[in-house]
């Protein structure tokens, strides 16, 4: 018995733009899942401090394909280079995942405010709303001690530094995006 098929319950074809939407939107992730994974297994400057590098890849893909891409991006890099690592689950996990919430929450509320900021502005603020939520996830979860607070201040002055480093990159990478692709 052959069953036919009308035209009405064939999805239609998804647009171009659609697919290379989709498709810049996944080399992005990959990138990211790849920064995420190299810097885990770089040597740390401190405690729950990373350089950040895979939020460049937020940050582009909040230029380049909007806040919801940039919020996807940040959850799913460090869901799946979590997975990649063997961190999923345990308490670097969640503290990771704090800090992806908490840096891009404010890119896009900042730049949906502000949509003339520099990236570098943006990516300096984010780093230092990532190690701030990072920081909460720790006192609230996991070390409730007052002396906890003495880290803070070195490790948002470094997160201010890689945060600056990070945005210049992305600013540099952003402008070679907008020449080759005439944005």
């Amino acid at each position: 018995m052959t069953k036919i098929i009308e035209k009405s319950s064939v999805p239609p074809r998804p647009s171009l733009e659609s697919l290379e939407h989709k498709a810049v939107w996944l080399a992005f992730v990959l990138l990211a899942i790849g920064l995420h994974v190299f810097e885990a297994a770089l040597p740390s400057l401190g405690p729950w401090f990373k350089f950040g590098l895979a939020n460049i890849m937020t940050l582009l893909a909040l230029m380049y394909l909007g806040a919801r891409a940039a919020f996807t991006l940040a959850i799913a890099r460090v869901i799946i280079g979590s997975m990649f690592i063997g961190t999923l689950f345990t308490p670097t996990f969640f503290i990771s995942l704090a800090g992806a919430l908490t840096a891009a929450t404010v890119m896009v509320l900042l730049y949906k405010i502000f949509p003339r900021i520099s990236l570098i502005s943006l990516s300096v603020l984010a780093a230092v709303a990532h190690m701030s939520g990072q920081f909460v996830t720790v006192e609230t979860w996991f070390i409730q001690q007052s002396a906890l607070y003495y880290l803070l201040p070195p490790l948002l002055a470094l997160s201010c530094i890689s945060g600056w480093i990070n945005g210049a990159i992305a600013t540099y990478i952003w402008q070679k995006l907008k020449t080759e692709r005439g944005l």
